[in-house]
């Protein structure tokens, strides 16, 4: 993570709010949304640290934070933790202050009060009643929770929006929790949050900005960690707009908008999105360099305006090309799209959704015609020849960039482009001679299938039910051959198994009756198939050796060249 200015450390609870430290959760950041299950989890993690073998610190896991002076601080990542442990002191406050009214030990009860609330929630003016909390909110939180919970306030059951409800009923929660865990004594309660805070850590990673934060997130979703980049590009696209004058109105339009967005897509399809909306229509960029370029390019609010606009107007689109059993496809264009997520190819969603915005209205048939052209090239490309997908993803942008400026006009000249990363047919059946795919898994294994049907289709002019379950992959030499098959070296049994040459189809029935024969008992029932490649077998060879599976599919790699054809 170089030139990054950021600083890591474990800290407990107590230490991040001591000294008058604050924490802010921005404005645009996701609402309050734990539930039960996770305040129990997290209630059954911090009483067990009290057995008598628990664990001597509980591990919150990490907080990132962004702060300019060390001494503010917004919460960029683990809002609902630090919510809820909030929530959770605040209970036993209340706790403490029904004691007190009830008047049982209340002279030092309301002092422990004070000193909890002092030093772990803020203070409340003592003339205007108004809280000075260490903890704010986001915008849909903060009111309830400074008018309600910090003051420890009646709180009211009716209308709120979903996360007040939530905070709420985490604090009616935590409160019974805490009654039922230290009775009715006081004491308990300020030793029960006076170790709690002491006993429960993070780690704190501290950022000096929007950009910093982004590389992290970027490093700890590496690793696992899941954080949501999403929000972080949220809360820097809404602090451009509400930088300027803007109606309440507008905000409510826009946060709308962005949650039609990613309610589309999920918060963790998102950034792909992004990456491929932005490439569509700009130089290319690397997910690594996403944030940093976007930021570099949408410094103000029109341009914010504008990017969230176009979002949401292509996020029903790429969805839609992620989904092959979308409305918006005709038969046709559900088969292309169902092939490309078989092949696991996802470079050319930026061109396809560049061409669909600019094309599918008027001339739908110039955006089936690509679409088509795209599947046949993955095949070749991806599927086949196993080419790095980087050179392919650069061309796609430029195409689509291209497209976008009205360079290229039409499909002829799109696909006249796609010609530079065309494998032409000697290259494709070089690869095609020596393919081998794995069966065991489940991916390779519609791949195969794909290829058989294809095959079955030029050679008897019949479409099968590719979904069919009376059809089946047979692997000619078996997948555990027995001493029947000494026709073969044994060290490159296990090569030759999965070579496409050594693949064809079989009804299931048929299959189930030759398990793991010798060729001379299964070639009686290749003979009986109505698969015409399946007869062919039987019908040209007589034995099945190592130079036979090479020999046949030579001759599927001719054929698979005129199948997966573009005529330029």
């Amino acid at each position: 993570m170089s030139n990054l200015n950021f600083n890591t450390a474990n800290q407990t609870f107590r230490q991040l709010l001591a000294n008058g430290l604050t924490y802010r959760v921005p404005p645009f950041q996701r609402d309050y949304s734990w539930s039960a299950d996770e305040w129990d989890d997290l209630w059954q993690d911090i009483v067990g640290l009290f057995d008598e073998d628990g664990e001597s610190s509980h591990y919150m896991g990490y907080l990132v934070l962004q702060s300019p002076d060390n001494k503010r601080f917004d919460v960029i990542d683990g809002q609902q933790r630090l919510t809820t442990i909030s929530v959770l002191i605040l209970a036993a406050l209340k706790h403490l202050s029904e004691l007190v009214e009830r008047n049982i030990d209340a002279e030092k009860n309301q002092q422990r009060k004070e000193n909890l609330r002092a030093s772990y929630i803020g203070y409340v003016d003592p003339v205007s009643l108004v809280s000075r909390s260490k903890l704010e909110l986001n915008r849909h939180n903060n009111r309830f929770y400074q008018t309600y919970l910090v003051p420890l306030e009646k709180i009211p059951q009716r209308n709120l929006n979903r996360s007040e409800h939530l905070l709420r009923k985490s604090f009616n929660w935590f409160k019974d929790k805490i009654k039922n865990y230290s009775s009715e004594s006081g004491e308990e309660v300020a030793r029960f949050i006076d170790s709690i805070v002491d006993k429960l850590f993070f780690t704190v990673i501290t950022v000096t900005d929007e950009l910093n934060a982004f590389k992290v997130f970027e490093t700890l979703n590496a690793r696992g960690v899941r954080l949501s980049a999403t929000d972080l590009l949220k809360n820097y696209l809404f602090s451009l707009i509400s930088s300027a004058d803007i109606h309440e109105q507008e905000f409510i339009s826009l946060e709308d908008r962005w949650e039609r967005i990613v309610g589309i897509l999920g918060s963790e399809s998102f950034p792909e999105f992004l990456r491929a909306y932005w490439n569509s229509r700009n130089k290319i960029v690397r997910k690594s360099d996403l944030f940093k370029t976007i930021r570099k390019h949408i410094k103000n609010r029109e341009e914010a305006f504008e990017l969230i606009r176009n979002l949401d107007s292509s996020s029903s689109i790429y969805a839609a090309l992620r989904n092959p059993a979308d409305t918006l496809w005709n038969s046709t264009e559900k088969k292309s799209l169902q092939h490309l997520q078989m092949f696991n190819v996802r470079q050319p969603l930026a061109l396809l959704m560049q061409v669909y915005e600019k094309f599918a209205n008027e001339h739908r048939d110039w955006f089936q015609r690509i679409l088509r052209v795209i599947e046949v090239l993955s095949f070749r490309y991806n599927v086949i020849c196993n080419r790095q997908t980087h050179d392919q993803e650069r061309l796609y942008n430029r195409i689509s960039c291209s497209v976008h400026t009205g360079e290229l006009a039409n499909a002829v000249a799109i696909v006249h482009a796609l010609k530079d990363i065309y494998p032409e047919d000697a290259e494709f059946k070089a690869a095609f001679r020596d393919k081998e795919l794995r069966t065991t898994y489940s991916r390779n294994k519609k791949v195969v299938r794909h290829i058989l049907f294809k095959l079955e289709k030029y050679l008897s002019g019949i479409d099968h039910d590719f979904e069919s379950a009376q059809y089946t992959i047979e692997h000619i030499l078996p997948e555990k051959p027995d001493e029947a098959w000494n026709t073969f070296q044994e060290e490159n049994i296990d090569k030759f198994i999965y070579r496409l040459g050594n693949m064809t189809l079989l009804e299931a029935a048929l299959n189930r009756e030759i398990g793991n024969c010798g060729y001379d008992k299964k070639i009686e029932k290749y003979r009986a198939s109505q698969f015409l490649q399946t007869q062919a077998i039987a019908e040209h060879y007589n034995e099945w050796n190592e130079s036979k599976v090479e020999s046949r599919q030579k001759q599927l790699a001719d054929k698979a060249a005129h199948i997966w054809r573009i005529e330029f």
